[in-house]
């Protein structure tokens, strides 16, 4: 493994700077906790920032795309060749993530890290590992060097937009077949049936999900991958994009940025992420909980509570990007507003 993520020490959260601005917060000119999450958001960036007024503007949006070779065992509604159609969409601005992207004013990149296409386009990162993952109903998804790589891929993308400026990192992904990738990862971890885990995905009628929790619990059984050991399980049953995405949190956590998670595919790569590095989980915030199924478990394994419930499920980093605003409100709050005695007003 590269050199940054072999001698990996992500930093411990300030919690004296935590405790110096829940003072702060206490003399803004409202009732005391009348903010509510918001207090809390804006206690919890200044622990992992270490500063008394933290910053999330401009952030960074980074898309991995991938696709998965299980996908032969027709376990989505959409043909794989959506991913690489979808990629050109958003090096198109017509995806929601480019939308919502521009809303919020965020560096964007979007990365080639396995689609089963030769994209060439100038705005498009081409850091390919290999044309798709296997197929893990057959045989492993990837080896150990395709993990080791993907990951490095993906902290190395975060670090540079991290180093361009971004103070708040967004993952977001595509890859046909990310869903069910997703469910076997987080069955493996959390114990939990598959049955309970899987849902439409892009949408699969109820005879499709049937087939999906079949797949995905005969592939369990003959991978057998170790429920503590993230990288075999990323060998065994993982995604290009969900290793890389794991790998750009690492990165973000390393350099005390805050991370806002999106869907399920993005949690599930953010509970890989703690389980390499347990410190990882501080500097995540979660966006929102999507309408999957499995994505209420990933949340409950990094121990979060989602900032938005819109019953999305749309994937590429979008209900992060659109909770976002709500991030930077908390930061304005400590910012902007006056203190009891700076405005001159009776505190009880």
């Amino acid at each position: 493994m590269k050199n940054e993520l072999a001698t990996l020490s992500i930093p411990m959260l300030d919690e004296e700077m935590g405790q110096q601005v829940k003072r702060y917060v206490d003399s803004l000119t409202v009732p005391q906790g009348s903010l509510g999450r918001l207090e809390e958001l804006i206690i919890e960036l200044a622990k992992m920032t270490g500063e008394a007024f933290p910053e999330v503007s401009r952030p960074g949006v980074i898309v991995f795309a991938a696709d998965h070779g299980i996908t032969d065992e027709g376990v989505s509604a959409y043909p794989k060749e959506v991913t690489e159609q979808m990629a050109l969409n958003f090096l198109n601005n017509g995806a929601a993530i480019n939308v919502f992207s521009r809303a919020i004013h965020a560096f964007f990149d979007i990365v080639d890290i396995g689609i089963d296409a030769d994209i060439e386009a100038p705005e498009l990162t081409s850091r390919k590992v290999r044309r798709g993952t296997r197929n893990f109903y057959k045989e492993d998804a990837m080896t150990r060097e395709e993990v080791n790589q993907a990951l490095e891929i993906g902290y190395e993308r975060a670090q540079k937009m991290i180093e361009q400026g971004a103070k708040c990192l967004i993952l977001g992904e595509m890859g046909i077949g990310n869903t069910t990738a997703s469910s076997a990862i987080i069955s493996v971890i959390s114990g939990k049936s598959v049955e309970s885990l899987v849902g439409q995905g892009t949408g699969l009628k109820s005879e499709g999900i049937l087939h999906k929790q079949r797949i995905i619990e005969e592939a369990i059984l003959l991978r057998k991958p170790i429920p503590d050991d993230p990288i075999d399980i990323l060998m065994k049953i993982g995604g290009f994009e969900i290793a890389g995405m794991a790998g750009a949190m690492l990165a973000a956590a390393n350099n005390r940025i805050p991370i806002l998670v999106d869907g399920f595919i993005t949690t599930t790569a953010a509970v890989i992420a703690n389980l390499i590095s347990g410190r990882a989980s501080d500097y995540m915030f979660v966006g929102h909980q999507s309408a999957e199924p499995g994505h209420k478990t990933a949340i409950e394994l990094l121990g979060k509570e989602p900032i938005l419930q819109l019953g999305m499920r749309i994937g590429e980093g979008t209900g992060a990007a659109v909770a976002f605003p709500i991030l930077k409100s908390a930061t304005l709050v400590i910012k902007e507003m006056a203190t009891f005695e700076s405005a001159g007003v009776s505190n009880k």
